[in-house]
């Protein structure tokens, strides 16, 4: 089903042949959205994009830049946060859709600053994910005590 759907946005990029998303891609593309939602898409987001895809996916460094870029160029080719969030819902258990929600929170908490762009990336995520209010500010306090 939603390999259907990317098809049908892929067209527009063929050029870039980008993969069949599966919930890493997803997460990656959700991080990504968040970032640049602010239209400000710092190094210091790029970096910690980059430690989170390492530290969740056990990659190694040149793997996660790589998945990364991957995730950009997904990220600019999707409709909508949904379609991210909702395969990650759809393909991975309870203890992963608490860990996308917690690495978007450091995201968004990367600079010091929620912004609203932010926000609202980071809650249409979190209910395609069919995550909680109380989830997200546990996720929240997690990324807080992170930094």
């Amino acid at each position: 089903m939603l390999t259907k759907l990317f098809a049908t946005f892929r067209a527009d990029t063929s050029s870039d042949n980008l993969p069949d998303p599966d919930a890493e891609l997803a997460l990656g593309a959700l991080l990504v959205r968040v970032a640049k939602s602010d239209a400000d898409y710092q190094f210091e987001e790029i970096s910690l994009i980059d430690r989170i895809l390492t530290r969740l996916f056990q990659h190694n460094p040149v793997e996660a830049a790589k998945l990364r870029a991957t995730c950009e160029k997904l990220h600019d080719a999707a409709p909508e946060t949904d379609t991210f969030a909702k395969l990650i819902r759809e393909t991975t258990g309870l203890e992963h859709r608490l860990a996308a929600l917690d690495a978007l929170w450091e995201v968004v908490l990367a600079d010091g600053h929620e912004r609203e762009n932010e926000m609202r990336v980071l809650e249409q995520a979190r209910k395609a994910m069919g995550l909680s209010y109380i989830d997200s500010q546990n996720a929240r306090a997690r990324a807080e005590a992170k930094r």
